[in-house]
């Protein structure tokens, strides 16, 4: 018998444990291959094409079947590997959604007589009668499925809202990237079923979502639009995340992230700690106790989608542009006055993110290329800082409500206010013992905003601030220099440091109404070159936060306070 050296280092990494020194998928590193990285690219390798798939599996003639295309990311977990999220993987190696979870969601959507007939009933004494129906799982139709799987998962909202301490990091899961999936049910008695009946049940379990992290804007459907609850229309740019192979992606769990955090802030603005941690999970879902299903999911459809590379040498950093519309979904029914709080809730908060920052990666900050683009004049090698998002479409009328500085305080009391109201209605008081441990809890004895009209994009006065002193040191008066650079208030990021700021800088566009000619009744919107100028601060009582306080104080550069107590 010849021997094998190294025997245990050849087998495949879809049949090795997932413990140290064998295979560990979930771990990501950035200077040798993952094991996440090889164990796909094994997966690809062996799997065979679709459409040879496809003819030694060919369905039998009374399977009817439908074809979906998915808006973003879709993933089922296989269950087969410890502390990894993976797809199932059925014939020929091919991923699939199961034929037993596709009953799952049909049957939710059926009422109880429909659910009996199509998918079987318990009779007395214990027996179960077959439903007329059998699902067949849905597979995909091309092998685009095998483009970007890998998948990187990045939890960030306790070291963002909570604690300045960075605990965890990102690790990986495995999806398939915007697939087409095509979906079978045959009936035991076809003569007798309403397919009409039946497609429309499946296309209302469909836009519920499929598979694992619905509620983040996974496996949702192009075509359809599900129980929607608010829709809104917004345009944005900034820097996009990077894969594991290096490339650019638009992640659009991107929104639901920046709100639930929004949601968090101003929750524990208002109760203790833990009921507003209980109060998000209970909106967006969550793992803790014995988990919750969110009552709210999202999905983003983009018009519009550009990535380039900005920047040379180290700095490269893959850039988006997008368009699109943005829909929240309810999970599941409520009662209408529940209903109508709900959604007066959502569209505040999607309202303040949009106001005050910013979407996505150094949502913090503004668009470095749009408001100083001074800042990369002769070189490109300085990393690509902030983002720059606007209502477009009928959002501009609808959903850009701050339209002058005096309408900034009122507009966040009414999102607290409507927080509040949201609060009564799961039993949940508001109190004055908030979550004051929280670098970001929402109150007004621990952040403030200051804000001044910018006549256009050139006319920005904080932003110069992040980069160099904020007050020239005056020597004659004893006045030392002040500079918030590379300090708690800005936050750094470097190989050594992750700290994240304090200080949020928003450049929001104003939009006015004007005169309607068409409909004297319903004023138009229009573009301006002005911008709200708005800086929210939470300061932590170091030197220089106290002394940037004090220097916003003497309402610098026509800076005047707009909300929040004497701090």
């Amino acid at each position: 018998m010849t021997e094998i050296s190294d025997a245990a280092k050849k087998v495949p990494m879809m049949f090795r444990a997932q413990t140290d020194g064998r295979c560990q998928l979930q771990r990501i590193t950035r200077n040798d291959e993952s094991d996440v990285e090889r164990w796909t690219d094994e997966w690809i390798d062996r799997a065979h094409p679709v459409p040879q798939a496809a003819t030694q599996t060919d369905r039998p003639k009374n399977v009817r079947t439908k074809t979906y295309t998915l808006s973003w990311r879709f993933v089922t977990n296989g269950g087969q590997d410890d502390g990894i999220i993976r797809p199932v993987i059925g014939a020929f190696g091919l991923p699939y959604y199961p034929g037993s979870s596709m009953k799952g969601v049909f049957r939710r959507v059926c009422t109880p007589e429909q659910a009996d007939r199509y998918c079987g009933k318990k009779l007395s004494g214990g027996d179960f009668e077959p439903g007329l129906l059998r699902f067949h799982g849905g597979y995909p139709t091309d092998d685009r499925w095998q483009e970007g799987l890998v998948d990187i998962v990045h939890p960030q909202q306790d070291w963002q809202v909570k604690s300045d301490r960075k605990k965890g990091g990102a690790f990986a899961l495995i999806s398939l990237y915007k697939p087409t999936l095509r979906f079978g049910i045959s009936s035991t008695k076809p003569e007798q079923t309403d397919w009409t009946e039946v497609w429309e049940l499946w296309e209302q379990a469909i836009e519920r979502g499929l598979g694992c992290r619905v509620c983040a804007g996974y496996g949702q459907p192009n075509e359809l639009q599900g129980q929607q609850l608010y829709r809104c229309y917004l345009k944005g740019q900034g820097a996009a995340p990077k894969l594991l192979d290096g490339e650019g992606e638009f992640r659009p769990n991107l929104f639901r992230a920046s709100i639930r955090g929004h949601a968090l802030r101003i929750f524990g603005g208002l109760c203790e700690a833990d009921k507003a941690d209980e109060l998000v999970q209970t909106l967006f879902g969550g793992v803790k106790g014995s988990g919750t299903v969110g009552l709210l999911a999202m999905n983003f459809r983009d018009t519009h989608l550009q990535i380039n590379e900005y920047g040379d040498r180290s700095y490269a950093v893959p850039a988006y542009q997008v368009e699109g519309q943005l829909n929240w979904l309810l999970t599941r029914e409520l009662p209408p006055l529940q209903h109508e709080a709900l959604t007066k809730l959502l569209k505040n908060l999607t309202r303040f993110a949009m106001l005050l920052g910013g979407f996505g990666k150094s949502w913090r900050r503004v668009d470095h290329r749009i408001f100083y683009p001074e800042y990369y004049e002769g070189t490109r090698s300085k990393a690509l800082i902030g983002c720059h998002w606007q209502w477009t479409g009928v959002s501009l009328l609808n959903d850009s409500r701050v339209r002058k500085l005096d309408r900034v305080t009122p507009f966040i009391d009414e999102t607290r206010e409507t927080a509040r109201a949201w609060m009564q209605l799961q039993g949940v008081r508001a109190t004055n013992r908030y979550a004051t441990q929280w670098r970001e809890a929402w109150h007004p004895d621990k952040v403030a905003v200051w804000g001044r009209l910018a006549e256009d994009d050139e006319d920005s006065e904080a932003i110069a601030w992040f980069h160099g002193p904020y007050r020239r040191a005056i020597r004659e008066a004893r006045i030392p220099k002040g500079s918030i650079y590379k300090t708690s208030v800005t936050g750094e990021v470097s190989r050594e440091v992750s700290l994240v700021g304090r200080l949020w800088h928003r450049m929001f566009p104003v939009v006015r109404l004007v005169r309607n000619p068409d409909n004297p009744n319903r004023p138009q919107p229009k573009k301006t070159r002005q911008f709200l100028e708005l800086l929210t601060f939470f300061p932590n009582g170091t030197r220089e936060s106290d002394a940037f306080l004090e220097f916003l104080e003497s309402e610098p550069r026509g800076f005047q306070r707009l909300w929040g107590d004497d701090l």
